[in-house]
């Protein structure tokens, strides 16, 4: 069924304000400071915000015309871009393409856990499924669906509005990581993992086992299906928070059809925070190498300190390319292990302008210091994990023109 016309006018003319956005020579010029910088060739550092929870302050439901759940969620989607375009002084370009996410549904795993939570937002608990080995008699590899009728009137609706404004394409991503101990957590509970690297070791092992072949089996079935997406985009979020663009991918043979070699990829854990390394390698990154290795490019590291597990994932993680440096994360350290081998993906505390108020100059101390600790090395700085701004829009607006005024002045 064709949108209303309210809706497409809608639409269309917050389209043609993203079309005329990618247009100016800005967007290209992004687009080859990303290239190089991927490629360890860095001009300067590279500034990124994402405004993640936060986004609820910036550009609110209120302001959504259309009724059709999914039509709202592509408006949201152009009124985003449009937002970052006017007030986010960051590094990530805006382009042409509209992408429509493929449609894919998942048999699950057997079991999940239950959540519970007191309201919508905020923290919950969760009861973990798996109690005892007998359990896991009761866990399967995950059926995978492509709906690919569903996929395409969704990308033929697209078309319909977009038409002569917008590239529209069938486009993933089809999730976020490949760390596997989230769902594991999630099975088994964070407490009992921790205990059972210790009394039940033979059990975490044959979980993570399954959990790695889950993966696997899944990622095997969308390839086959041809519903993975290239990555390496000027418009590619990859990794825990960075630009994918690079001629490094799709790999050697490509022929159309993607492949994970053709692919970033990334791994984490976490919920392994406070592992230590000998304990890490056995029950997390032995079980993770045999999905990244598949990718043609590699993300590490979320939100743990890799302090004490950098030679780990240097060591053993083939086509390692960007690693995170969490706001935990000794940072000197950091840039002695990564170097210029690698990007050095620092996270800044987000609380520094989620919190009651914000101390702006204790802010561009802590750029500055940064930077100070960081010569010769390929460096982004990533604002994320902002959940709120405390009401306050141009919170992230001026870390952002704080930020990209010193990565200029460290050119």
């Amino acid at each position: 069924m064709p949108p209303a016309k309210r809706e497409a006018a809608v639409l269309r003319g917050l389209a043609a304000a993203v079309a005329a956005a990618a247009e100016l020579p800005v967007q290209a010029e992004r687009t080859r400071l990303w290239k190089g910088f991927n490629a360890l060739r860095p001009e300067r550092p590279m500034v990124l915000a994402f405004p993640e929870g936060g986004w609820r302050e910036l550009v609110r439901l209120e302001v959504i015309e259309c009724d059709d759940p999914l039509l709202r969620n592509w408006e949201m989607q152009l009124r985003q871009t449009l937002f970052r375009h006017e007030h986010l002084e960051d590094d990530w370009p805006v382009t042409r393409f509209f992408d429509v996410g493929w449609v894919v549904r998942s048999s699950g795993l057997g079991l999940e856990e239950t959540r519970i939570r007191s309201e919508e937002l905020g923290s919950y608990r969760w009861d973990a499924p798996v109690k005892s080995p007998e359990d896991m008699e009761k866990l399967h590899l995950p059926g995978v669906e492509v709906d690919r009728d569903e996929t395409t009137r969704r990308v033929e609706l697209a078309q319909s509005i977009f038409r002569d404004i917008l590239d529209v394409r069938a486009h993933g991503p089809l999730w976020w990581t490949c760390g596997l101990t989230w769902t594991l957590i999630n099975l088994r509970g964070l407490e009992q993992v921790m205990v059972d690297m210790y009394e039940n070791p033979g059990l975490l092992h044959r979980l993570m086992a399954f959990l790695r072949d889950a993966k696997l089996h899944e990622l095997e079935a969308l390839e086959r299906e041809g519903a993975l997406s290239l990555n390496n985009g000027p418009d590619d979020y990859v990794g825990s928070g960075g630009v994918g663009a690079t001629d490094e991918l799709p790999a050697e043979g490509f022929g159309g059809r993607v492949r994970m070699q053709d692919m970033w990829v990334l791994g984490e854990s976490q919920e392994f925070v406070g592992v230590g390394p000998s304990l890490f390698d056995e029950f997390a990154l032995q079980y993770q190498l045999p999905i990244l290795n598949r990718f043609g490019l590699v993300c590490y590291g979320c939100c743990e300190p890799l302090d004490h597990k950098f030679d780990l994932i240097i060591g053993h993680i083939p086509r390692l390319r960007r690693v995170s440096v969490s706001p935990w994360c000794d940072r000197g350290l950091a840039a002695q292990k990564l170097g210029d081998r690698f990007i050095y993906s620092w996270k800044p505390n987000p609380a520094t302008i989620c919190g009651p108020s914000v101390d702006y100059e204790a802010l561009e101390r802590d750029v500055r210091t940064t930077l100070e600790m960081t010569p010769g090395c390929c460096i982004e700085m990533v604002m994320k994990d902002t959940h709120t701004f405390q009401g306050d829009p141009t919170r992230i607006d001026r870390w952002c023109a704080m930020a990209s005024r010193l990565a200029a002045e460290a050119a």
